[in-house]
């Protein structure tokens, strides 16, 4: 857990700067907890409650648990005051710790500072303060002096102080999804191709401990300290003895040494030639054996080992390294982190991993007729069904999905919601309103940006997606109906995202399967159809093309997708079965 810390006089501002502190790490995706210091001996609950009460009769200790938190009261009496060291101790492990107050305890601190305080600056005499959070202009000073209000760059500093962020990405370039001119419909591919050529990742890099790191994608090579196995051992329960001192006959007698080998508890001397020991699996090879014969095959005289003839050199016996050797690349940069690479990097000895920090997925809905779920029953209003959604989707990638709530046609609120969106958000999705018409708000205000391409893409559902920048966050304009909104957000955002994220550009599974259904599908335009698997193994689709029946989404289990060109399919015609597992939909 990285630690770092707010000081300052009383209505210096430390508490409000620790507030704004945590909500932009915890909006990064890090999970951060806080301790405070009182000089008072304040109480911190109402007299009269019931965990009150326990307490003045005499409880040391007072767990108050409910469905949202816990709060242990632990009463001192009659012993010292805890340590910051102890206290931070008891915390359950989190990416970084913010401590307000304990002046005097080792950790770095930012000392914060308000004029009207009155109070004389006492940063240059304590050498634990790093910087200072200033509301005015100070004296020059032998530290850095940040604006009190300037969370970001308070926030950049900690992290550089801290080794959280080795690094920050590069910005997309401005003009980045803008497509050649006179083209007016895109093909799917070309533009699947200009997304993956011109996207690199927008994520910064931290150092994350390895049995933190599932779902999390790795910024650089990651390399084994040690091999595995670090040295040569034992396969099996047996005895161990050398190839080259085996005895000729087909019954083999060996005498015994006396001892044997256990993982964690090796044999320490040599074991002769012509003779065995007892080892377990696991264990070290003693010097003097390279091969061991399995205890299920052999007999015991005495102090004298029998076994068939037969046995390989070499057999039941790992070799060091025959896994992966020290020095050797155990994952690549761009790969997303999963249970077994943890295990893969801890047996090799990383016990932290340099990650991209996770890539904070914005979804903004926008439009008058939008309202939440279950709120109204006015036919005239649509309950918002894609923010869930999209949403959703970007938890399931292991993202950090961010939202951003819902925006009626308002273009003053929208710049707003962009603006706010853009500090949160390392990608904003917004569905609707981004087509070309004179009453799409969203295309409107992107298109002031100067960076607002409409892609006119021959793919059915789906054909307008809008891609732009605000304040330097990439956008992404879904269509908004439901099924357009996913099936484009599978084919094109999806693949984005994981380029973004620090990843690899992502091709979905696809497997050919006889189609269930009849269909004459017309030329210039790629299809996707809800489809799922049948009992014998051949695809049907959903009853309905209609891209209003959400209803199909559900109902389907995976996407048929139909060619560019003219395609007359029949019962039994091969088709391309894209199931929703391989776009990470779990």
């Amino acid at each position: 857990m990285k630690i770092f810390g707010v000081t300052g006089w009383k209505n210096s501002g430390k508490t409000g700067l620790m507030e704004r502190l945590v909500a932009h790490f915890a909006a990064k995706g890090l999970r951060v907890s806080t301790l405070k210091h009182t000089h008072h001996g304040v109480d911190l609950e109402r007299p009269g409650t019931d965990t009150h009460r326990h307490r003045e009769a005499g409880a040391q200790e007072v767990v108050l648990a409910s469905s949202s938190r816990v709060s242990i009261l632990h009463e001192l009496r009659d012993t010292d005051e805890p340590r910051l060291t102890d206290l931070i101790a008891r915390l359950t492990p989190c990416d970084l710790v913010l401590v307000e107050g304990f002046k005097s305890a080792p950790h770095p601190k930012i000392e914060a500072h308000r004029a009207t305080t009155g109070e004389a600056l006492l940063a240059p005499k304590n050498q634990t303060i790093r910087a200072v959070a200033s509301d005015t202009p100070l004296p020059t000073l032998d530290l850095p002096v940040f604006d009190l209000d300037d969370t970001g760059a308070i926030a950049a500093f900690i992290e550089d102080a801290t080794g959280m962020t080795s690094r920050h990405a590069p910005k997309l370039a401005n003009d980045c999804f803008a497509l050649p001119p006179g083209i007016n419909w895109t093909p799917v591919d070309e533009a699947l191709a200009t997304l993956r050529d011109r996207l690199h990742p927008v994520t910064a890099i931290e150092r994350i401990p390895v049995a933190a790191a599932r779902k999390r994608i790795l910024a650089t090579d990651h390399i084994a300290v040690r091999a595995n196995p670090p040295g040569a051992n034992a396969a099996v329960d047996g005895y161990g003895f050398a190839y080259a001192g085996l005895p000729a006959g087909d019954m083999i007698h060996m005498p015994l040494v006396h001892g044997r080998a256990a993982a964690g508890a090796p044999f320490k001397g040599t074991v002769p030639m012509g003779h065995a020991i007892r080892i377990l699996t696991g264990a070290l090879l003693p010097d003097g054996i390279d091969t061991v014969v399995m205890q299920e095959d052999v007999r015991i005289d005495g102090t004298t080992l029998r076994f068939p003839a037969g046995v390989k050199p070499g057999a039941n016996a790992r070799a060091a390294g025959e896994d992966v050797a020290a020095g050797k690349l155990a994952l690549p940069a761009g790969h997303k982190m999963r249970a077994p690479d943890v295990a893969l990097l801890s047996a090799l000895g990383l016990s932290d991993a340099e990650v991209h920090t996770h890539l904070r997925v914005g979804v903004l809905s926008t439009g008058d007729e939008l309202t939440e779920p279950g709120t109204t029953l006015d036919v005239g209003r649509t309950y918002d069904a894609n923010r869930p959604m999209l949403m959703s989707l970007a938890e399931n990638w292991g993202y950090l999905p961010v939202d951003l709530g819902h925006v009626a046609d308002d273009r003053d609120k929208l710049r707003q919601a962009f603006d706010d969106a853009a500090t949160k958000a390392d990608v904003i999705l917004t569905s609707g309103g981004a087509s070309a018409g004179d009453e799409d708000h969203v295309s409107a205000l992107l298109e002031q940006t100067g960076s607002l391409h409409h892609w006119r893409i021959a793919i059915k559902p789906g054909r307008p997606l809008a891609l732009a920048q605000w304040n330097g966050t990439p956008v992404f304009g879904l269509p908004g109906n439901p099924v357009a909104a996913l099936v484009t957000t599978l084919i094109f955002a999806r693949p984005a995202f994981s380029k973004l994220a620090g990843g690899p550009w992502l091709t979905p599974q696809v497997f050919t399967l006889p189609a269930a259904f009849s269909k004459s599908k017309k030329a210039g335009r790629r299809e996707y159809l809800r489809a799922r698997i049948n009992d014998t193994d051949q695809v049907e689709v959903f009853k309905s093309e209609g891209s209003g029946r959400i209803s199909g989404l559900s109902w389907a289990t995976g996407l048929v997708e139909l060619p560019d060109e003219a395609l007359e399919i029949a019962p039994g015609t091969p088709v391309r079965f894209l199931p929703y597992t391989g776009f990470g939909l779990t």
